[in-house]
């Protein structure tokens, strides 16, 4: 088993900043990938970034790139998921999941943390 818990949300203007943590813990997770996902008031649930552990690899959502960075501290079995330049549509409940690099769904996830972004 992995468990996750995110910490980090708020409430913030547009164009500030926001950093969300995702504390990582169980079984080795070195051979997984670590993901943020989020979800607005009744849309679907859409990929932000992931960070493949092991690597450092990381991919992002285009509507994130530029703004958003994904990063790992193995000291810490932490991943975080710096938040710039936010604007109103960023508001969602973010959600960290994580899976094995060998399988595609994410079967591990967090409770999520709520970012408000206000214009």
């Amino acid at each position: 088993q992995v468990q996750l818990v995110e910490s980090g949300g708020g409430l913030v203007q547009a164009g500030g900043s926001l950093r969300l943590s995702c504390a990582v813990s169980g079984r080795t997770f070195s051979s997984y990938t670590i993901g943020w996902f989020r979800q607005a008031p009744g849309k679907e649930r859409d990929f932000v970034a992931s960070i493949i552990w092991s690597t450092g690899n990381t991919y992002y959502a285009d509507s994130v790139k530029g703004r958003f960075t994904i990063s790992r501290d193995n000291a810490k079995n932490t991943v975080f998921l710096q938040m710039n330049s936010l604007k109103p549509e960023d508001t969602a409940v973010y959600s960290c999941a994580a899976r094995a690099n060998w399988v595609i769904k994410y079967n591990y996830w967090g409770q999520g943390t709520q970012v408000t972004v206000s214009s």
